[in-house]
């Protein structure tokens, strides 16, 4: 199918616009580096061309994997008869750092005989402090008709689409390699001499900088000071965990509520018998008790997606990069690890833009260990249990949150004192420079953040749904038959289960918690709907009982409550993650290391956390 790309710089605004040509949403955030794969999809107001959305580079000389992806695709699709147009997207309010990359595109596209346009974002922004661009002359020296947008209003639009639809010949003079030697020469002297070429061409034709770079620099003093800069990192962090249960808290007893209040509707109405049982213990005992913390992954993809889009991430990556380098890794670490609180797949993606192979293999190894949101269920059930939902300093700090941000960072820390041990036992071909752009600080988009949360949350459900479902069914067929759940010790799954708890039982674990951990290791989010189903089955009760009622209720020691909480942040329970390392890795055999390191790692960690927990309770 005809098609057009969409290439840019990092931070130029190229996916806010690919979802403004689209009508797709896809992730969008202010630092560089968040388009990790291509994107395609029908121009909304065109729908016979497809829409590519390229991983932002710097350069057609690529240094990272990441440029590596871009590059590589981009070759190619020159080269593709069914291409018909470029649209290069770069940044108005900083048109010199765009420029570099801008030129190498026009010049490949020309060479090709590939029209290209040149599209200058952020022209919203460019108006609210009453700029402008010389676009017509800017045309005209590059070779290439420049369009001023903003994504983000959608004014200019409509011009892109004209121009695709019905393009007319240009009579902007094409630059040939005679005119431009620089652009087909390489080595360090012609990088010099394209980057002077830029700076001259944004000094005539670009807006002047000083009126968008003296409200950055009075927030950058602030936010990267020495004093101000690590409070406020600290502060936003405690925040982040802090919201996760604050404002999910009234979504969660609503989702409890509904799904305690729908079963106490339906059940009656199918009387008793097998699909009775199957649908109050599996359904409503399963599925529901892991439906209950959805409300929480809303919560945290949202404060995170408000850190991305006001430019704060790539600060807070500037701040980490000294401790981060003591540990081997670099300040680009800290974007996939904190990617990794949502999920590990996208972090172990964004780590392509790590330039040193050697921090991408320990920024791997830090990964696993980030507290992912697949977790958080897990997590919430045993603070849920264990700590109280009482509050200090008038309401602002909660103790649950407390524990939740202490479980954090002791996933975080052990993630960065298994790289530091790695790094200081296994030779290294010492640190590349740390390179990192600040983007402009932003006001966030709420209403997108909000909608890629919700879709965050669905993606959640349907995902993990999927597997929850299947393995609650077994689960409870084998929890159920052959004596119809009257005795769950003597099922097809308590006989199983008696297989498993000579491993579990020195963590004072019996086999309801040992089936509960083998079933996570499909997903970890699954523990909570197995455990839901087997506390479902147990239980005597006829109405549906919340599974942290439930787990209370069964008297679990609080010394196995925090070798649970401890085996879950240190193993590696994710088939997904796994297969994703092994190929970005290009090494199954680093993946599988990796799985029994952690898990043996987890264990013994959980067996010290139990021991010394009944020697001080």
């Amino acid at each position: 199918m005809p098609s057009v790309l969409l290439v840019g710089t990092p931070n130029s605004g190229k996916t806010a616009l690919f979802n403004r040509l689209t009508g797709l949403n896809q992730r969008v955030a202010n630092y560089p580096g968040i388009t990790v794969d291509l994107s395609v999809g029908r121009l909304a107001k065109l729908p016979e061309l497809d829409l590519v959305d390229f991983p932002g580079t710097y350069s057609l000389r690529p240094i990272s994997e990441e440029e590596r992806v871009a590059v590589r695709h981009f070759d190619t699709s020159l080269a593709d008869p069914d291409m018909e147009h470029v649209l290069c997207v770069v940044d108005a309010t900083r048109l010199e750092k765009s420029l570099f990359f801008c030129l190498q595109v026009v010049d490949a596209c020309q060479r090709q005989g590939r029209p290209v346009t040149v599209v200058a974002n952020m022209g919203d922004i460019l108006k609210r402090h009453g700029l402008s661009i010389d676009a017509e002359g800017l045309s005209q020296a590059i070779g290439a008709p420049v369009m001023v947008v903003s994504a983000r209003t959608g004014e200019g639009l409509d011009a892109i689409i004209s121009g695709l639809q019905s393009p007319s010949p240009t009579t902007v003079p094409s630059r040939t390699a005679n005119d431009n030697p620089i652009l087909v020469s390489e080595g360090p002297s012609a990088d010099e001499a394209l980057y002077a070429e830029a700076h001259r061409l944004a000094g005539e034709y670009g807006a002047p900088a000083d009126a968008l770079l003296q409200a950055q620099s009075r927030l950058d003093r602030f936010f990267l000071g020495s004093l101000s800069g690590g409070l406020t990192f600290s502060l936003i962090m405690l925040i982040l965990f802090q919201s996760i249960f604050t404002w999910s808290a009234p979504a969660m007893d609503a989702v409890e509520a509904g799904v305690i209040g729908m079963g106490g509707w339906i059940l009656p109405l199918i009387g008793d018998g097998i699909f009775a049982d199957f649908v109050a213990d599996a359904v409503f005992s399963g599925i529901g008790a892991f439906l209950v913390f959805v409300p929480q992954i809303f919560v945290l993809t949202f404060v995170i997606g408000l850190l991305e889009d006001s430019g704060y991430l790539a600060r807070a990556a500037l701040i980490c990069h000294k401790p981060l380098r003591f540990f081997g890794l670099s300040g680009k670490s800290f974007i996939p690890m904190l990617s990794g609180v949502a999920c590990a797949i996208p972090a172990i993606y964004a780590a392509r833009s790590i330039e040193s192979p050697r921090a991408r293999f320990l920024t791997y190894l830090a990964i696993p260990l980030m507290p992912c949101s697949a977790r958080l269920p897990v997590y919430t059930l045993l603070i849920a249990i264990f700590i109280p939902r009482e509050t200090a300093l008038g309401g602002l700090i909660g103790w649950q949150g407390m524990t939740l941000f202490a479980i954090y960072v002791f996933g975080m820390v052990a993630g960065l004192v298994i790289a530091g041990l790695v790094n200081r036992l296994s030779p290294s071909e010492g640190q590349m420079p740390f390179m990192m752009e600040l983007p402009a600080y932003r006001i966030p988009a709420l209403v997108p953040i909000a909608r890629k949360s919700l879709q965050r949350a669905k993606h959640f459900v349907t995902k993990a749904g999927a597997v929850i479902l299947g393995v609650t069914v077994v689960i409870w067929i084998l929890g159920y038959f052959p004596n119809q759940g009257v005795d769950l010790g003597e099922s097809w799954l308590g006989m199983m289960g008696q297989w498993i708890e000579p491993v579990f039982q020195p963590l004072g674990l019996d086999w309801r918690y040992g089936v509960a951990i083998v079933s996570a290791f499909l997903a970890r989010e699954v523990f909570v709907g197995t455990l839901g189903t087997i506390m479902g089955i147990e239980g005597a009760e006829d109405n549906i009982v919340p599974l942290v009622e439930q787990v209370q209720a069964s008297a679990l020691p609080l010394g196995s409550g925090l070798a649970l909480l401890v085996f879950f942040a240190i193993a590696l329970q994710c088939v997904s993650t796994v297969a994703i390392l092994a190929r970005e890795a290009n090494s199954w055999k680093l993946a599988l290391r990796m799985v029994i390191a952690y898990l043996c790692l987890a264990w013994a960690a959980a067996w010290i956390t139990f021991q010394v927990t009944g020697l001080l309770v």
